[in-house]
């Protein structure tokens, strides 16, 4: 059978060669499955192109007026609280960093004549250092208390107007002083060593300083001449056991004044290497809280001569009560020491820091 080419019309069947049982049947239209979850027009969107429906008018706006809120009925201040808080915020304004420098200004205009005046009749301070006519072993100068008597009764009384309280507390028999230690020159032995000597308790009062507070330049040779020893167990067990009272400063050295924060609070105090001293010599122990040595020394470096002078700040020294000793059999207890310790720095603490709050001016 010729083949007709293709016109593009269908061909009847008959013409195919196909019968009708080898023609597949017609599908009829599927129908269209609903997709769960993913189909924006099952879950309500519009129809593709079309129209979005138009927004129905707003309801015409009405003024109401603002309801006012009650106000917050004030706290009741607590009296006692406002009283503490009163206090601190005068003893910071009185003491802090910005009253430092108006105060030392004004004092120094009133002293520096007075100063002048002090030390108007000796033809110098070399007069003090000359040679001396006896000297311990320990380079005390036993006179120079006495020669010297008009200036540090001038320092004593009107440069750093020292209050001096508990030193009818100190027993007759020799004891062990620690007290706290302010400022990088060690002014503050000096005036316990002056103290004591005074009437009517004079009591010879030894300090016990570091070597390298001893060597210091002009200041060093005055400790020693003045009657401070160098720190040594040997040498403090020596002074005590020949009727000398010692005054020792277990905070060390400070090459730098403390920042104003850090003032006047004791440091560990180490091993109680004062305690052992006190066990052997069966000493008491006497805490002595002092406080204006931190402000004698000046924030800032001075070139000398100027950094040796110490500053006019106001001064209290007080004695607490005597602490009993840790018996001799315990002195090689360094447990033992170390609590002993421990109570003295206590209690040398809680001193400070009542006679701190009790002040009421840095310098005036």
């Amino acid at each position: 059978m010729p083949i007709r080419p293709f016109d593009g019309t269908r061909l009847p069947l008959y013409e195919t060669g196909m019968s009708t049982r080898d023609r597949k049947p017609a599908r009829a239209p599927r129908a269209r499955r609903p997709v769960l979850g993913n189909d924006p027009f099952a879950r309500g969107a519009a129809p593709r192109n079309a129209s979005p429906a138009p927004e129905p008018d707003p309801a015409p706006a009405t003024w109401q007026d603002p309801v006012p809120t009650p106000p917050r009925p004030a706290p009741v201040p607590d009296p006692s609280v406002g009283e503490g808080e009163a206090r601190l915020a005068e003893q910071a304004r009185r003491t802090g960093p910005a009253a430092y420098t108006d105060e030392l200004r004004v004092l120094l205009v009133r002293l520096l004549p007075a100063l002048r005046d002090a030390l108007a009749p000796l033809a110098s301070l070399a007069s003090l250092l000359g040679a001396p006519a006896r000297l311990d072993e320990y380079g005390m100068d036993r006179d120079l208390l006495d020669r010297a008597r008009a200036v540090i009764d001038f320092f004593l009384d009107t440069w750093w107007r020292v209050d001096f309280r508990g030193i009818a507390l100190l027993p007759e028999e020799p004891v062990v002083v620690v007290a706290n230690h302010g400022g990088t020159l060690a002014w503050d032995a000096l005036v316990l060593r002056a103290a004591a000597a005074r009437p009517p308790t004079q009591r010879e009062l030894r300090p016990m300083l570091d070597p390298r507070a001893l060597a210091a330049p002009f200041v060093g040779p005055l400790l020693g001449r003045m009657g401070a020893a160098p720190l040594r167990p040997e040498v403090a067990l020596a002074l005590l056991d020949r009727g000398s009272s010692i005054a020792l400063f277990p905070e060390g050295l400070r090459d730098a004044p403390r920042s104003w924060n850090d003032r006047y609070r004791v440091t560990r105090f180490g091993r109680g290497g004062f305690a052992r001293v006190a066990a052997l010599a069966r000493a008491p122990i006497v805490p002595c809280a002092i406080v204006g040595s931190e402000e004698a020394s000046a924030p800032f470096p001075l070139a000398a001569p100027l950094g040796w002078l110490p500053l006019p700040s106001r001064w209290s020294v007080r004695f607490g009560d005597p602490i009993p000793p840790p018996p001799p059999e315990m002195a090689d207890d360094a447990s033992a020491m170390a609590t002993a310790g421990e109570r003295a720095r206590a209690e040398l603490q809680r001193m400070l820091d009542a006679d701190l709050a009790a002040r009421r001016s840095v310098f005036l």
